[in-house]
């Protein structure tokens, strides 16, 4: 037995142990996502189009790891829909950032990996960046809107009395709080993966400029600020339509959500 496989048997039995029928759907969702994202590099490998097999495989990605949680139907839903609008919104930024910055391709630092194979593989590496970078914010983006649209419905159902200028109020100051931590989560994570390269870039003496300029790190960095500006973009995208629901239909927006999906 592998290391790897320990660590999962073990992430079954606690998933199954603390959560347990949601911890199983949670596992459940973690496989799927697995499979989609073999599905994706296949298809690509294909010949699909990247962009449409990303937007596809997003959308389902995004899909699986909402609906397979626990909570109100309203919620899932008003999640799912803030989810698919920054989900286009960072589709774009990601094909921008890599028209301006030219992250594609493979740098120095993996020319022994690659030595003596070949790079014509007859895959655009742009879309291949563009499909990591997108990806690599689903996580943040759906945790983002489902923490602010959930709590939001909270409010409304402890406050009977509130009202829509209330309701911004306690959006902005739930949206600071998740955004500090979700942020900080990414900021740790990137940082923490990329440690042995900057030891490789201090230990080789790389100028300030070669720093600034490496495209390994660089790359991390935008993908970085991508899923910053993602979780940035679902906190307001859900605050803007749980608000909406609510200034529509009051309190009446808890009659659908009553009914939890488990």
């Amino acid at each position: 037995m592998n290391a790897i496989l320990l660590l999962i048997i073990l992430l079954f039995l606690s998933l199954a142990w603390v959560g347990k029928k949601q911890g199983m759907l949670t596992f459940l969702g973690l496989f799927l996502n697995c499979f989609l994202l073999f599905l994706l590099i296949t298809l690509v490998n294909w010949g699909f189009s990247p962009l449409i097999v990303l937007v596809v495989m997003a959308v389902l990605i995004l899909s699986v790891a909402i609906f397979l949680s626990t909570g109100r139907s309203r919620v899932l839903t008003i999640t799912w829909q803030s989810a698919i609008i920054v989900l286009i919104f960072i589709v774009g930024l990601a094909y921008l950032a890599q028209y301006m910055g030219y992250l594609q391709g493979y740098t120095l630092e993996n020319s022994d990996e690659l030595e003596g194979l070949s790079m014509a593989v007859g895959i655009d590496f742009g879309s291949l960046a563009v499909i990591v970078m997108v990806i690599s914010a689903l996580g943040a983006i759906a945790e983002a809107a489902m923490a602010v649209t959930a709590d939001l419905f909270e409010v409304v159902e402890r406050t009977p009395d509130i009202t829509l200028d209330s309701l911004k109020k306690q959006g902005q100051v739930i949206g600071s709080q998740i955004l500090g931590t979700a942020i900080n989560t990414l900021f740790f994570g990137m940082l923490g993966a990329n440690i042995p390269l900057l030891v490789w870039f201090f230990r080789l003496h790389y100028s300030l400029s070669e720093f600034l300029n490496a495209k390994l790190l660089i790359f991390e960095v935008v993908t970085m600020l991508l899923g910053m500006l993602g979780i940035l973009a679902a906190i307001q995208v859900a605050n803007y339509l749980v608000e909406h629901a609510f200034a529509k239909e009051g309190r009446e927006i808890l009659n659908e959500s009553d009914i939890y999906v488990d």
